[in-house]
């Protein structure tokens, strides 16, 4: 028996510390330090003794480093495949993080259901039984998927040997425990060795691994932010349970973009891919009403036409509201600022609220055209035609300034059945043949005779 070592860990940031203090250094917080028991004995490999192999790593030149065998998994799901990057790479490790009740199991269990490959769903949290209900609902024909109640690493382990998978799914992280660490499951050391068991299995057997990850009060993935480190992709499962739509982001990806976004709609059958996100993002309306514009921006390579509203309104109190949801709060009182100092429109004694539909957060800039129309439209009450969109970014002297890849958003707006787009008249356009109007302005003042 190899002899006990304790050892005090921050469960809010990982800190390590050799005896006890009310206050963490690092992150600030108080009486967030633990003691944690710690026993290492000779650990082995991943696979048991018997069929344990010795593994020297060589260096090899970077040219004679063959790639052409890393394919990646298509997961049949096209949303998560956006996001990941066009689907799982094999050895790779992806982390999926959120809020209790969003639906991160059941998003992971839709896909192993619908993987044509072997998938091992190993579950820490719930029972054979109460998988195979939900799995019911979702897809009760499937064949490929296993499903495995275990929270001992070595037990996992031992049962991948005889199944061999192609695809391994962790429900959660914070749920296994190891028998060379004494502490209790979801504590900081844990969690990375844990982990660390995982990284080198999926890296010496090329097997994707998933990790579903509780997240804290503050929103963060639960555990030491090494955690997020060690895997290659970190995504964020997002929205309202109050709602019925979730967004995918992915907040760390060594292979894709980081820009991505994935949409999904609750329903009781499981979660269903929303292949056209304007279809959620633009409010149906039978009348035309004030303070509503159009946007086409961008998440990533995918465009989205989004709705802008805006209301404008006496200030009852001495100081008037500046509220933003879904958008900057500090770049709206940018674009109001350049309202009132180049356009000529007293909006220093309004209120003014502004949202984004869809529970959606946008950083584009080139939203800026079309904030600036919703709320001209609703200081004005007139309505904007339901058939104009805009794309542009309105700099601090007026000036309406090009946006980047605009003949996608173009193209998109067209296809949705807008009749007129406005955008820089900077852009270069090369489009031909469009039967959507490009109305290019190049100053802000070019927008209110046109709009209201």
């Amino acid at each position: 028996m190899a002899k006990l070592k304790t050892t005090f860990f921050c469960q809010n940031c990982g800190s390590q510390y050799s005896k006890w203090q009310g206050q963490c250094t690092s992150c600030k917080e108080w009486n967030t330090i633990t003691e944690e028991v710690i026993q290492k004995p000779e650990k082995s490999d991943w696979k048991t003794p018997e069929n344990a192999r010795k593994r020297v790593s060589k260096p090899l030149k970077i040219n004679e480093i063959d790639t052409s065998k890393e394919a990646r998994l298509n997961t049949l799901d096209d949303e998560f495949n956006r996001v990941l990057g066009g689907g799982l790479v094999p050895g790779s490790l992806t982390l999926l993080g959120g809020e209790p009740g969003i639906g991160k199991s059941t998003l992971l269990l839709q896909i192993s259901l619908q993987l044509p490959y072997k998938t091992l769903y190993v579950s820490g949290e719930e029972s054979q039984k109460q998988i195979k209900m939900r799995a019911e609902r979702i897809n009760p024909t499937s064949s490929n998927c296993y499903i495995l109640t275990e929270t001992k690493t070595q037990h996992i382990f031992k049962q991948i040997e005889e199944l061999v998978p192609d695809v391994v799914i962790i429900d959660s992280i914070q749920t296994l425990h190891s028998d060379y660490i004494e502490s209790s499951s979801g504590s900081i050391s844990q969690i990375k060795e844990c982990t660390t068991e995982l990284i080198k299995f999926a890296k010496e057997t090329a097997t994707p691994v998933v990790l579903i990850g509780h997240i804290t009060k503050d929103g963060h993935i639960a555990g030491p932010k090494i955690l997020e480190h060690m895997v290659d992709t970190v995504l964020q499962f997002e929205g309202d349970r109050n709602h019925v739509f979730r967004i995918l982001r992915a907040n760390k990806n060594r292979f894709g973009s980081t820009n991505e976004l994935g949409i999904y709609e609750m329903q009781g059958s499981g979660l269903r891919e929303v292949s056209n996100p304007s279809e959620i993002l633009i409010s149906q309306k039978d009348e035309e009403l004030s303070g509503h514009a159009i946007a086409a921006t961008l998440e990533g390579i995918r465009p989205l036409m989004i709705e802008v509203q805006a209301l404008v309104s006496t200030a009852v109190y001495g100081t008037p509201q500046r509220s933003a949801t879904g958008f900057n709060a500090k770049r709206l009182n940018m674009l109001l600022a350049v309202l009132e100092k180049r356009a000529g429109f007293r909006l220093g004694a309004k209120d003014v609220f502004l949202n984004i539909t869809g529970g959606i957060t946008v950083d584009d800039p080139a939203i800026d055209l079309a904030v600036v129309a919703a709320i001209l439209s609703s200081n004005e009450d007139a309505a904007v035609q339901k058939d104009f969109c805009f794309a542009a970014e309105v700099g601090l002297s007026g000036e309406i300034r090009p946006v980047q890849r605009v003949e996608q958003r173009i193209l998109e707006a067209e296809k949705l059945g807008f009749s007129t787009i406005f955008v820089s008249k900077y852009n270069k356009i090369a489009l031909k043949n469009t039967t959507i109007k490009i109305q290019l302005i190049s100053k802000i003042e070019d927008l209110i005779g046109i709009v209201v």
